[in-house]
């Protein structure tokens, strides 16, 4: 008979408790059935079982990056076929956001290829923030590092979440980008949890990376104070033209693991099953619920990749009994832990 593990367990806001890389690599260890249980006991002391949460995605400026992330169709150093267009018109951006919320979406998000947004680039995003969060929506942007100054603004326009990926652990980080540092990426959600911007920071499995890489990602992830309000799991989205179009596929139940390992590590935040959804079978996406996904990427499109188209998730959810969350989970989550009382 295998030995119980024992494992850290968060009792309030108070007593984030740090993980280790080899406390993670045990969780991931553990049976894949013992693992979903432990994870779903979790998800269900924290949020709602049968809710998820609905996020919808736009890229408002596309191509040109001169960033070199190995697996993005976006970056000018790859030659993928991708279209180059300029940063959309404020006009395109709240007809997409409309489309998205009569879809039933809660949180409409905004992608723009850029390394670091100049002072004028930032100027026309705070006004899209502006006027999309005046329809009712939450607001997200991932544009890159911050500058100083540049996430107060976007919380005074009333941007809800700023995403921010570490894509993958330091120790596997140089096989995939160059152009800027693991630092860098701290350095900007540093600033976002300064000016009082929610966190929206996880990153990517199946580039190649190892379990205990896998682990280190989650560690870095965990071990943020606080750890993020959101947390998306990437599966590789493989495009012709990157350096990682040809890497093998990650096991489904790997990729399970993953989530079962980002819930019970990070018990409060909304985990959101993100990019590749659209090569799961319905059988791995209802297992990644079970491991305590409570979010998704909802819509035909994900920057330039697909996405499942939103009647097939609704015909999903409604086979799963599954609901749209009527709340920001992670708020939910996040003031229930605070009204914990420590252990």
């Amino acid at each position: 008979m295998k030995p119980t593990i024992s494992t850290p367990t968060i009792t309030s806001a108070h007593a984030q408790q740090a993980w280790s890389v080899t406390q993670i690599l045990q969780l991931y260890e553990r049976p894949f059935l013992d693992l979903l249980h432990e994870a779903q006991t979790v998800h269900r002391a924290y949020h709602q079982p049968s809710t998820v949460q609905l996020s919808s995605l736009l890229s408002i400026k596309t191509g040109a990056c001169p960033e070199d992330c190995a697996y993005c169709p976006q970056s000018a150093r790859h030659d993928t076929g991708g279209k180059q267009e300029a940063l959309m018109p404020l006009e395109d951006v709240l007809e997409a956001a409309r489309k998205a919320q009569a879809n039933g979406a809660q949180r409409f998000c905004m992608g723009a290829a850029w390394r670091s947004p100049t002072a004028r680039q930032l100027d026309s995003v705070v006004e899209m923030v502006g006027a999309v969060k005046a329809l009712g929506l939450e607001t997200c942007v991932t544009l890159g590092m911050l500058k100083e100054g540049q996430a107060e603004r976007l919380r005074d326009a009333g941007l809800d979440y700023y995403n921010h990926n570490l894509d993958t652990s330091p120790e596997f980080y140089g096989n995939i980008i160059t152009t800027r540092s693991y630092q860098d990426r701290l350095d900007t959600l540093e600033r976002v949890r300064n000016a009082g911007v929610h966190v929206c920071c996880g990153g990517i499995v199946g580039m190649g990376e190892s379990r205990k890489e896998r682990a280190g990602l989650i560690a870095q992830l965990a071990n943020l104070s606080p750890y993020p309000e959101s947390v998306p799991v990437n599966n590789l989205v493989k495009v012709a033209g990157t350096p990682l179009e040809t890497t093998p596929d990650i096991d489904p139940f790997e990729f399970v693991r993953t989530v079962a390992v980002a819930r019970i590590t990070m018990p409060r935040a909304v985990v959101r099953l993100s990019a590749g959804r659209e090569t799961m079978s319905d059988a791995v996406q209802a297992l990644c619920f079970m491991a305590g996904a409570n979010s998704i990427f909802y819509g035909e499109q994900l920057l330039t990749t697909a996405n499942p188209q939103v009647n097939q998730d609704q015909q999903l959810f409604q086979r799963l009994g599954l609901t749209a969350a009527p709340d920001n989970p992670a708020t939910a989550a996040f003031e229930h832990d605070s009204q914990a009382t420590p252990a």
